[in-house]
Parts: C-alpha cells; structure tokens; sequence
C-alpha cells in the first residue's frame, strides 16, 4: 500500500521517532558511570555492547541532520536575511537551553548522593570554569552539547545553501569528517590545558559538522525538486546497502570494548562508520517516501526534541532507585540495560507530552512560546 503520488514528510518525521528511541538506546546500554561494565565477564558485556551498535544507526549526530534539514526548508520557503535567520534559531534553541543547563547542573546531584561523588559535583557548581563549560559547551549533561553546537552549526547555513543548488557538494561530508578526525588526533596530542583543549576540540567538530549541513541541505534540494518512485526504491537500496557496510566499519570499536570492557578510540574507518551512518539512514527513509507511513509517526516526533531533552534525567531517576534498593546486586548487565531501556523510552514520552501539556514549560521542548514570546504578546495585546 502506498501513500498519495505526492509523499509527505511523514517519512521524515518517522526518521525523527527512531531517531529518539536510539539515542536512549544509545545511552542505555552503559553501566551508571557510561562505563562498557568493565567488571563483567565478556559473555555479560555482548548484549550491552550489541544494542549500543544498533543505537548508533539513530544517535545524536541523526539530530543535527534533522534540524539542518529543516533549516533548510526554512530559509528556502521565506528567504529570510540572515541577522533574522540567526536571531530566531538563538531565541529557539538558546533559550530552552539555559533552562535546561541549569536544570542539569543540579539535577545530577541526586545520581551524586545517591553514588557518593556529590562533593565532586559541589565543587564544580563552585567554579566559574564549570559554568562556563556549561554554558558555552553544554557541559552540564552528557546531551547538552547539541543545543550551544547546533547554533553555531546554523551560522554556516550560507555555505550549506549551496548543497541546495548542487547535491554533489554533499559528498564534501566526507571530506569535513575525515578533516575533524586528524585534527582530532593532533590535539589530543597535545601538551595543553585540559579546558583550552575541549574548546579547540569542539570548534574543530563544528567545522567537521558543517559536512552534516552539506548533507542535509543536498538532501532537501533532491527531495524538494521530486524524486520518482522508481529512483526512490533505488535510493533505499543503496542507503542500505551502504548503511550496512558502515555498521560493519564500526565492529572493531565494539570489539574492543566487547573484549576490554572500556571504550576505544575511532580512528579508522571505524570513525567513518560511525559519523557517515545518520546520512546514509537518512537515505534509507527518503528512499521510503512512497511507502505507506502512519500518521502516528508524525505524532511521536513532535516529542522527539523533548525525549532527547529529558531522557538523562529519566535514566537517572532509574539508576538511582535500582541502586539505592540493592536491586543492582542481582541485576546482569543485560537486564540492567535492558530493563533501563523499557523504563526510559515510554516515560521519556510520557514526560515530553506531559511538559508540552504544561503552558509555562511547553517551551523548554520547543512546544510552546518561550517566556520572552509570552511577555512580548502580552505587551502587543495590552
């Protein structure tokens, strides 16, 4: 069964939903300090470290790719200058941000009790180097480096606009990845302080994330000038083909911490893998646009936004009271994940649909006028 000859974004917001699970997928499958359970045998490590391969179809970087995309049907629809462009993606994404690298910065108090590092956490909260890190990094969550990152991403969107024009520039993904993975290995190289040190890292991450940008604008000037059917289907096929092959790029990383318990480093094709994947999944679901889509999945990506915003702190909630109960004692690393998944994804929804429900904090999920719209309305009507 097919939907109208002219698809709709229902595609697109299907992307978005899966998009959501993996990311708490991602972040799932780690044991409370994100650590691969180093403490297990490699029989207990397979199936967390399984599941995070597959979340990583879907992760964090898919969100970049969701918003450039959109950033790109935005300007190419109202041709805004670019100081309005900028100004509104701040107040859009800033805003929710500083509430929410606030909220973070506190909230992680309760895992801290509850683990006994809470001192640690008191210390930084004393330092200005820490909120700056937090308000400038998004340093206050292990999440919120997407908002800060995101917005200076969108400073480039005149570079990007020419992907729109010309698809073929985003083939220049490759090229920023593989730019932002040697430099990578010189900094870290390094002698220099740890702070400059995550600041320089992460401009040179928003110069390799601008390929994302290429990325999407390209796929949204083929998309908009129409794609047939037929080129569709073979749009899917090669996404998934390729898709597949960057998978298979990725398993000496998870073998590493299959067999060591701790993370390892990309640097290989490994790292091609892994940052090449969010564009070619997004392939695979443009490719899909003739297919049947519910709406439903436009329904579950309204909240998506909000489930990446408030997964950590449903996680956390989670660990705390398995730990502090003892239940974690007679837990194996794949119930604990597992378990931690069910928990985490229906009441990561649940507390996104809950806030947008909520007038005065709809906002903080991107659903609603942020305090500043509120009182500026409120001034215009009075």
């Amino acid at each position: 069964m097919t939907s109208p000859s002219r698809p709709r974004l229902i595609w697109f917001d299907a992307n978005r939903a899966f998009a959501a699970m993996g990311v708490v997928l991602i972040h799932s499958t780690t044991d409370f300090s994100g650590k691969v359970f180093p403490e297990a045998s490699q029989g207990e490590r397979f199936v967390p470290v399984f599941l995070r391969s597959i979340g990583e179809f879907s992760g964090s970087e898919m969100f970049f790719m969701f918003s450039l995309f959109l950033m790109a049907m935005r300007v190419d629809k109202k041709m805004p200058t670019y100081g309005s462009a900028i100004a509104t993606q701040a107040h859009r994404l800033l805003v929710p941000f500083l509430f929410w690298a606030v909220f973070y910065a506190f909230f992680r108090l309760i895992k801290a009790d509850a683990f006994n590092y809470a001192p640690y956490i008191w210390d930084q909260l004393g330092q200005v180097q820490s909120w700056l890190g937090y308000l400038i990094l998004g340093k206050s969550q292990y999440h919120m480096h997407f908002l800060p990152t995101l917005f200076v991403l969108l400073l480039f969107y005149p570079v990007m606009r020419s992907a729109t024009r010309y698809p073929i520039l985003g083939l220049t993904v490759v090229i920023t990845i593989g730019v932002m993975n040697n430099l990578h290995g010189f900094i870290w190289g390094l002698d220099i302080d740890a702070t400059l040190r995550d600041y320089i890292l992460r401009m040179v991450k928003i110069f390799g994330y601008v390929g994302y940008g290429m990325a999407a604008f390209a796929i949204y000037g083929l998309w908009n000038d129409g794609i047939p059917r037929g080129e569709s289907r073979l749009i899917r096929r090669v996404g998934l083909y390729f898709a597949v092959l960057a998978y298979l790029a990725t398993l000496p990383f998870f073998h590493i911490a299959f067999e060591t318990g701790a993370w390892g480093i990309r640097s290989g094709w490994d790292f091609y893998g892994h940052f090449l994947l969010p564009v070619l999944v997004f392939f695979i679901f443009m490719g899909g646009q003739y297919l049947y889509w519910s709406d439903r999945w436009t329904l579950l990506a309204k909240y998506s936004f909000g489930v990446y915003l408030v997964h950590p702190l449903i996680i956390d909630l989670f660990d705390v009271a398995i730990f502090t109960t003892g239940l974690s004692d007679h837990m194996t690393p794949s119930l604990v994940v597992i378990s931690r998944f069910a928990f985490a994804l229906p009441m990561s929804f649940g507390l996104a649909v809950g806030l947008s429900k909520l007038r005065s904090l709809a906002w903080t999920i991107g659903l609603g006028p942020t305090p500043l719209d509120a009182a500026r309305l409120q001034q215009e009507s009075a």
